[in-house]
């Protein structure tokens, strides 16, 4: 590896065009805004916007007007788009297409709604072999790969092209991070949850960083909270052990780290976040009764919060208040991604407010 990494961060996944009606419902709207967006993407997009990392993306778009919008917006975004596969158009999207996402934001009652058509996309025939990980790695040089369960799921080959990716990376020491982001519509007929958890757990001994919690069951509503000094008790009780079991089971995760949320209304949500590192836990401070414009995405700010704060600061609890601060402001704006400041992190992270700033 060079001695200066090419890339800070390296995002594996599938970028979607999404079409939001903003206050209106998808099936009546007539405008739509257009933003990029993928659970992958989105981490490398936050941390080169707000925090100044050098990212890039690997992915793959059908060569379209589509396929180039989406190259458009992310070129808006600063994220490098040289690894980018372009696949030749048929004309009819019969062989390949570019994923299309309509996501409505919610409000009050009605919570967030999204209808994904990705069937065919260029990102899910993405198949071992289709980037050489030697280079990007060994010559070129990268500080950190992230990837998910969103672009493992889409397919087998995905699947198989990840699990290339982090064994490679893991291979020329190049963190390796993975969000399991369990989504029940890409593996309803490949297995269901069963089939997802056997997956990350053949993906796990390659890992550095996880986020979310390996369990044998579906992910459950929140418990109650016991203390009323703390809104997260309850969840903070449950999740400990878990991380416990997890890096026992597994020795090579250094971190393991999860968001705390409880939903009042789509408008309305507690939010918060754990960390653990390297022996010991650490949470950001809580944020009660949060109030959002669009949630979309605020998982993979809070990735791209503390992934910055581990490469900027070393420093595991300054990475969750970065994470968990980065996610509240990005639910504060419209569309997948982030539009906060580095100051603006920072200033929320250690306790700020909402003060009108002149």
């Amino acid at each position: 590896m060079s001695r200066q990494p090419f890339y800070d961060v390296l995002s594996l996944g599938e970028v979607l065009l999404r079409l939001d009606p903003g206050e209106g419902r998808v099936r009546t709207s007539r405008q739509f805004t257009t933003w990029e967006g993928g659970g992958e993407y989105n981490v490398a997009r936050g941390g080169r916007r707000c925090f100044g990392l050098r990212t890039g993306i690997l992915t793959a778009f059908a060569d379209n007007e589509i396929g180039r919008l989406i190259e458009d917006l992310i070129l808006q975004g600063g994220v490098d788009t040289n690894l980018i596969k372009w696949v030749p158009y048929d004309g009819m999207g019969k062989r390949v297409r570019n994923p299309i996402n309509f996501t409505e934001r919610g409000f009050g009652v009605r919570g967030a709604k999204g209808s994904v058509d990705r069937g065919h996309s260029a990102a899910s025939q993405l198949k071992p072999g289709d980037f050489d990980f030697d280079h990007l790695f060994g010559t070129l040089g990268c500080r950190w790969l992230h990837t998910g369960g969103i672009f493992a799921g889409l397919s087998e080959s995905t699947a198989e092209l990840t699990i290339q990716a982090c064994e490679s990376a893991k291979r020329h020491g190049v963190t390796v991070s993975y969000d399991l982001n369990y989504r029940p519509s890409l593996w309803q007929e490949r297995g269901g949850f069963p089939a997802a958890q056997a997956l990350n757990r053949q993906l796990a001994p390659y890992i550095d960083v996880m986020f979310g919690v390996l369990s044998d069951e579906p992910p459950v509503a929140s418990a109650v909270p016991t203390d009323p000094n703390d809104i997260f008790a309850a969840e903070d009780a449950k999740l400990r052990p878990a991380i416990q079991k997890l890096v026992t089971e597994y020795p090579n995760l250094k971190t393991v780290a999860a968001t705390l949320r409880r939903v009042h209304t789509a408008s309305i949500n507690d939010w918060g976040s754990l960390c653990y590192h390297e022996g010991n836990f650490y949470r950001s401070r809580n944020y009660p009764r949060f109030d959002i414009l669009d949630r979309i995405g605020a998982g993979d700010s809070f990735v791209a919060g503390l992934v910055a704060g581990m490469l900027l600061e070393n420093d595991a609890q300054k990475a969750v208040d970065y994470g968990a601060a980065h996610g509240a402001l990005a639910m504060t704006t419209p569309g997948d991604t982030s539009m906060a400041t580095l100051v603006e992190v920072q200033k929320l992270a250690e306790g700020g407010d909402a003060k009108v700033q002149r």
